[in-house]
């Protein structure tokens, strides 16, 4: 049982991670700022929907799942730095939890590998 659960864990947390990288690249769901809007390519933006897209892509086939949820960590706390700290030191109060969830949950990756169903296990 515990080993559907990290599976579950990694594919969905990469799938729902995925949908922000896509919204920031092409402008759907909502758009990156409003409906069809995407971030610039060359901003912090546009590498975090890379990241977001691609590295989501890696977590849900759990390919290299320690280096990308490693990266990924690191992009969440910077997120959760640079965009919420700012605007008040508690997460609901900043809206930062969801960074920080995605930092703690790739932080259990990073730590516990791909788990089950992945292309690391194989």
């Amino acid at each position: 049982m515990k080993q559907i659960g990290h599976a579950t864990l990694r594919i969905v947390a990469g799938l729902l991670f995925m949908q922000h990288g896509a919204q920031k690249l092409f402008g759907i769901m909502g758009g990156f700022g409003h409906p069809g809007a995407t971030a610039p390519m060359m901003s912090r933006f546009g590498v975090a929907g890379v990241l977001e897209l691609f590295g989501g892509l890696l977590i849900v086939i759990g390919f290299q799942v320690r280096v990308v949820a490693f990266i990924l960590a690191i992009e969440m706390i910077v997120a959760f730095a640079t965009a919420h700290l700012p605007r008040g030191g508690w997460p609901i109060q900043n809206q930062g939890e969801l960074a920080l969830l995605y930092a703690v949950i790739f932080i259990f990756l990073m730590n516990n590998g791909a788990g089950p169903l992945s292309v690391d296990r194989r």
